[in-house]
């Protein structure tokens, strides 16, 4: 696991969308996207890319981590509706080739399952964005999820329904079901990219990358991952006790090693 501090929310957001920018000149064409706060800094330096540099995401394909169920298609706050508002709208990605689960189907857990088969078949996902809980949770994998788990249907804690009733006009408003892709579908993608900022981050950060490797905190299955990237500026990092020697690291990487 890469550990990168940056002194600020904008510049993690460059760093993310450098590693983004470098797997689709290298050829890659298929691409793991998550919503929430987090992410932000990432896609606004994206689309400026290219709206002023001509970056092209065209034969790109992406995958949503996850969607509430029960949301009806074209939900403000539905993911996938909030993924085109943030960052497919200002992109010359085809948004007919962004996924997301069915969350409006008949039966969710074969919605979950038929899912799962399709990030499998158009697969591997060359590079997956990740936000973190307070609670260590990454996609909507609450504590105690399975390391190994697929996707599936999951209830939301109480905690998680609080920090995101700021979306909505009133905490009843948030769905208490999700379908999530699982740990083990998220650990299948060949690069991991985590990016967290802000000292209320800072508690998840330090269980994820230095606490053990425990269902308890979801985020610690990064640990297991042969290419797994945690971008985090100062504040999120204020917990963490290697920080020095990460900062060390990132200072003196290979020229040809990229993140």
């Amino acid at each position: 696991m890469e550990i990168v501090i940056v002194d600020s929310a904008d510049a993690a957001g460059t760093v993310v969308a450098d590693i983004f920018e470098h797997a689709v000149h290298s050829g890659s064409r298929t691409l793991g996207l998550a919503t929430g706060s987090s992410p932000l800094s990432v896609y606004r330096e994206l689309a400026r890319r290219h709206r002023e540099d001509g970056l092209s995401f065209a034969g790109v394909q992406a995958f949503l981590l996850d969607e509430y169920v029960g949301l009806p298609e074209g939900h403000p706050e539905s993911y996938a509706q909030v993924i085109r508002t943030e960052l497919v709208n200002h992109l010359d990605l085809d948004a007919a080739r962004v996924f997301s689960p069915d969350c409006t189907a008949p039966d969710p857990f074969a919605a979950a399952a038929a899912y799962d088969r399709a990030i499998a078949s158009n697969g591997p996902v060359d590079v997956q964005l990740l936000g973190i809980g307070g609670n260590g949770h990454i996609g909507f994998n609450e504590p105690t999820s399975s390391l190994n788990s697929r996707t599936r249907v999951k209830t939301l804690t109480e905690q998680t329904r609080t920090d995101n009733a700021r979306f909505f006009e009133s905490p009843d408003e948030v769905p208490r079901h999700v379908i999530t892709q699982g740990l083990g579908t998220i650990c299948e993608a060949n690069h991991l990219v985590m990016i967290a900022t802000g000292e209320h981050k800072a508690a998840a950060i330090a269980a994820a990358v230095e606490g053990p490797l425990a269902a308890v905190c979801p985020a610690s299955v990064l640990q297991l991952h042969p290419h797994a990237t945690v971008v985090i500026d100062d504040a999120a990092a204020s917990q963490l006790r290697l920080t020095e020697f990460y900062k060390t690291v990132s200072a003196h990487k290979p020229l040809a090693q990229h993140y």
